[in-house]
């Protein structure tokens, strides 16, 4: 989808950034949290998506809060109050020529929104509040744990550090973390950031939630790492007739974890209509590739070009539709899992012929096709998959495992993760060898020891050390399992053969 165009409507003296999404027949505008970025939102898929989705039933009107993304700067000894930011939203929705619009808050857009509606009913078509709270030092951090967030922004800002404070699920892939740095840069300065922080913390709204008189839906997720699920409760509570909706998950922006399960809720709340079912949800397999970069490559530039020309090659010949092949990544949908699998082991080779490498994972599940764009929690289960696998790795979900039974492809264990979309933890494994094919065939090279994690370094010197493995669980104070699962992993990372053999290649590379 093409990023909409961003417009600037005046608020006083201020010039407030914002944009509209679909043409659906109910204005909604979208109230953002601490920051946001109106252009980088289009960046991470899963806020793209949220926009998308809304914007097939809804007008979307998203904008930058003044102070912030690619609206006027403020003093930021100086930052607006409520009744400001109110007066920007006026001044958007009038801009986008719009008289009455559902407001949806989410987290720190909430108590703004609460205000808005409480005084603007006439304005107002319905509020939904998404991971929000009344008031800050109840329901979000206290005052210690404020200064100690605080002090890390000063520190951290624009690094991603604060991702998993906010999203302990997304954050363990390192796109996002990358995207949330690139969203924190652009979002606002480090000392307007810490200024907003604070600003933020001293909202109390609470002596106004009993006077919203405008239909309400109000959505928490039941674990939210940011704020406590309480405080979405007591909004519900304290809002006459509102409707209380608990999802499942720990991430607390909008656009992470089951993005379609909050919009089908927003979407029956404002028209009265659940989303009908999507007949164009397939199973698929899908593959995600990430690229695994080496600091300093100056022909990187060059190499992406071949990599991504090669990557088309590779799906089309394995009869596989690519979903995306950018400049981070690469995924594409299948129509049988050991032809994913297949497919990730040719491409490994054909980016190690160009000097790159790659990282895959590999999952089975059910996505939504819209014409030439794919979404669906699989597509997010698949891209986790590949950000825990190791450079040059072949990672899959346990039902792969499952379904490719006789193809000639041979996995080991990977232990197992809890990983968000998916009920309890997902066990994983590596791939291991193929039979079913001849190998393609390499330049001998000496395995780099760089890829060994410091646990696994650490196995593998016990290991040339002759002992076993019962003794190495012993020393380390381990299970045997682990262990096993830590020699079969550098065996795999290695691509040697035996224990032998790494014994003997640790002896070559330990300097005497």
């Amino acid at each position: 989808m093409q990023t909409p165009t961003t417009r600037y409507a005046k608020s006083g003296e201020v010039r407030v950034a914002y944009q509209v999404v679909g043409h659906g027949p109910v204005d909604l505008v979208f109230v953002p949290g601490f920051i946001s970025n109106l252009e980088i939102h289009w960046e991470d898929p899963g806020y793209a998506h949220l926009l998308q989705r809304l914007g097939t039933f809804a007008r979307v009107i998203q904008f930058d809060k003044r102070g912030t993304g690619l609206s006027d700067r403020v003093d930021t000894n100086h930052l607006p109050s409520l009744e400001t930011r109110m007066d920007d939203v006026r001044a958007v929705m009038d801009a986008a020529g719009s008289q009455r619009a559902v407001l949806l808050g989410a987290s720190e857009g909430g108590p703004m929104s609460i205000l808005f509606a409480a005084t603007y009913p006439e304005r107002t078509r319905a509020l939904v509040l998404y991971g929000s709270y009344a008031h800050f030092h109840t329901w979000v951090l206290n005052k210690e744990a404020l200064e100690q967030f605080i002090q890390g922004m000063e520190k951290g800002w624009g690094t991603g550090a604060s991702a998993p404070s906010f999203a302990p699920e997304a954050a363990k892939d390192k796109r996002y973390r990358n995207w949330w740095a690139r969203c924190e840069r652009l979002a606002a300065s480090p000392s307007a950031a810490v200024a907003l922080a604070r600003m933020n913390a001293a909202i109390d709204v609470r002596s106004i939630v009993p006077s919203i008189r405008v239909p309400t839906l109000v959505i928490h997720r039941t674990d939210d790492a940011r704020i406590k699920f309480a405080g979405g409760r007591y909004l519900a509570q304290h809002i006459r007739g509102a409707k209380f909706v608990e999802v499942p998950g720990r991430d607390h922006p909008i656009w992470t974890g089951d993005v379609d399960r909050i919009v089908d809720e927003i979407e029956e709340f404002v028209t009265g209509t659940r989303p009908e079912p999507d007949y164009n949800r397939v199973l698929a397999t899908i593959l995600a590739v990430r690229y695994v970069v080496k600091r300093g490559d100056r022909h990187w530039g060059e190499r992406l070009d071949s990599m991504r020309e090669a990557a088309k090659k590779v799906i089309a010949r394995h009869r596989g539709q690519p979903i995306a092949i950018g400049n981070e990544r690469i995924s594409a949908r299948f129509d049988g899992p050991a032809r994913a699998v297949r497919c990730a082991l040719a491409l490994r080779e054909a980016v190690d012929a160009i000097g790159l490498s790659v990282a895959a994972g590999v999952h089975v599940g059910e996505i939504s096709v819209h014409e030439a764009s794919v979404a669906g929690v699989a597509l997010h289960v698949t891209e986790r998959i590949a950000s825990l696998a190791g450079p040059g790795e072949v990672l899959v979900s346990a039902i792969v495992n499952d379904l490719v039974a006789g193809s000639g492809l041979h996995f080991v264990e990977r232990g197992s993760q809890q990983i968000e979309g998916v009920e309890g933890p997902m066990r994983l494994l590596s791939v291991m060898i193929e039979q079913h094919l001849e190998p393609a065939p390499r330049t001998a090279k000496t395995p780099s020891l760089d890829v060994l994690s410091s646990r696994e370094r650490e196995v593998l010197d016990l290991v040339a050390d002759g002992l076993s493995n019962a003794a190495i669980a012993q020393r380390l104070r381990l299970s045997d399992h682990t262990i096993k699962r830590h020699v079969a992993n550098i065996l795999l990372k290695l691509d040697l053969p035996t224990r032998a053999a790494a014994a003997v290649l640790i002896g070559r590379q330990t300097p005497a």
